[in-house]
């Protein structure tokens, strides 16, 4: 479970400290002591007086003092203060934008390849970890199916989904078809049900063999028993990600057990697809910073979320994580740009003008 935000009311002075210490220990990576901050906060006080507003900082558990020096750095609740009211986040520049629009162009490939292109994108941007969670298939409308008889009682579905992606699979039947029957099942599915989810299809089918009488009852029984097994959901990968070795290089990620775990979870994804999947109903960009994500593995990095969807369904998530000491106000435009490009390239009816 995530770890509620701290309730903090800092004064003007408390917060322009807070955030100069911040920004420098994230470009610097070292603590931040009173002299540098006399410097480069903008405030016309003195070192003692920064001192001892730093130490109320430092009680309030937003910054803690590494024993081996006078300076501070910032705790997760610093850093979670520094991103719910401190940070100031300006838009994508344009090229970077076209670089996103260039590269997650729809049309060219499948939604797996897309997503694929996505992960590593935006770990290139931001040179940390890219991960996207990939939709559940049943989620997608299918254009076209067609059923080929093969040996016994098989068939072979071939599926073209709205998406451009055609899977092949083989379903095992209760008693042989011939070609036929099987082009009367897949005109039927094609004339009543394209455009439509797969998971909507198979629930209508049950319901209207239910309703059926007289000669559409063989049809739709046969349409039943070759669709729930078609369209049914499909083993595929829950979640792709890319540039992990990003990390190995990180200073603050330099603990080689630590490092050890959390390559662990990339390869085992479960938790971190879980966590995702926390996500995809909030709006907007998401931040776990260190303990709040609740995965021991996770404790020393950050993970910035935003969902991603289209034709007004949200089908996945997508993120970056990286060490907390991270460019927040470089990342979560990188993130949010990257979730927007990627639900428009998945959109393949893009509105009218």
């Amino acid at each position: 479970m995530a770890v509620p935000p701290p309730r903090t009311h800092l004064d003007p002075r408390a917060r322009q400290l807070l955030r100069t210490l911040i920004a420098r220990h994230i470009r610097d990576g070292g603590p931040v002591g009173s002299q540098t901050l006399a410097r480069h906060s903008g405030l016309d006080v003195s070192p003692a007086t920064i001192r001892n507003i730093l130490a109320d900082l430092e009680d309030q558990g937003l910054l803690s003092a590494p024993h081996t020096s006078a300076g501070r750095i910032p705790t997760a609740q610093g850093y979670r203060v520094f991103v719910d009211s401190l940070l100031q986040v300006q838009p994508l520049p344009n090229a970077e934008m076209a670089r996103l629009r260039g590269e997650l162009a729809g049309g060219s490939g499948t939604t797996q390849s897309l997503l694929g292109s996505a992960s590593e994108l935006v770990s290139a941007m931001t040179h940390f970890v890219g991960v996207v969670s990939v939709p559940r298939r049943e989620q997608f409308a299918f254009r076209h199916i067609d059923f080929v008889p093969l040996d016994g009682q098989r068939v072979m579905a071939i599926l073209v989904f709205a998406d451009h992606d055609v899977q092949n699979r083989i379903i095992q039947t209760r008693r042989p078809y011939d070609g036929s029957e099987l082009e009367r099942v897949a005109n039927y599915l094609n004339a009543h049900f394209a455009g439509r989810p797969v998971a909507e299809i198979r629930a209508t089918l049950v319901h209207e063999l239910q309703a059926a009488r007289d000669e559409m009852e063989a049809l739709l029984s046969h349409t039943v028993e070759l669709a729930e097994q078609a369209l049914a959901p499909a083993d595929s990968d829950d979640m792709l990600v890319a540039g992990q070795t990003r990390l190995i290089g990180v200073q603050d990620l330099s603990d080689l057990d630590r490092l050890r775990e959390l390559f662990e979870a990339f390869a085992r994804k479960r938790e971190i697809l879980q966590l995702l999947e926390r996500t995809i109903r909030a709006p907007g960009v998401r931040i776990f910073i260190g303990e709040e994500t609740g995965l021991a593995p996770l404790e020393g990095v950050s993970l910035v979320t935003a969902p991603y969807g289209a034709g007004g369904r949200v089908l996945g998530v997508l993120g970056v994580i990286g060490p907390t000491r991270m460019a927040y106000e470089r990342v979560i435009p990188v993130v949010q740009a990257a979730a927007d490009v990627l639900g428009a390239a998945l959109n393949p009816e893009p509105p009218a003008p």
